[in-house]
């Protein structure tokens, strides 16, 4: 017997970021993870352009690729896991993955893309002081090795 699922209450319940945004890039889904993972409350993401958690260094990178994919029905990235900075509303980096997907009329025509995001710094952070103690720990074997 099918029951009818209530998709809303799915993208609530999950524990990533689901941003939806439409052909224009504004913000049309923004559910309780995004709020925790990027401090912006629906009221303040809601409509609003992806600006508001892209840094202003990549944004120009991130609306060509945009209109590229509205133009075209067509990304790049299909299901491979992007790695990119973030914003937070307090205005520190976020590192974030995501996957995208386009969602599509009848037709076929892109009506918007959807984003399934991960707050990855605290990972990025890690692997970082690792990736040093490491170089540290190199370093410190070649000062011991006798020429």
């Amino acid at each position: 017997m099918a029951q009818h699922l209530d998709l809303s209450g799915l993208v609530d319940a999950v524990g990533d970021a689901v941003v939806v945004s439409d052909p224009d890039g504004a913000i049309v889904v923004w559910n309780p993870a995004a709020e925790r993972i990027f401090g912006f409350s629906p009221a303040e993401a809601l409509g609003q352009p992806l600006d508001l958690i892209t840094p202003d260094r990549h944004r120009r990178r991130h609306w060509d690729g945009y209109a590229n994919t509205m133009r075209t029905g067509i990304t790049k990235y299909g299901t491979k896991l992007l790695r990119v900075p973030a914003l937070h509303k307090d205005g520190h980096s976020l590192s974030i993955a995501f996957t995208v997907g386009l969602l599509k009329d009848e037709d076929g025509t892109v009506t918007g893309i959807v984003a399934v995001i991960r707050d990855e710094t605290e990972r990025w952070s890690e692997e970082k002081r690792l990736r040093q103690r490491i170089s540290d720990l190199e370093a410190e074997s070649k000062e011991c090795i006798p020429t």
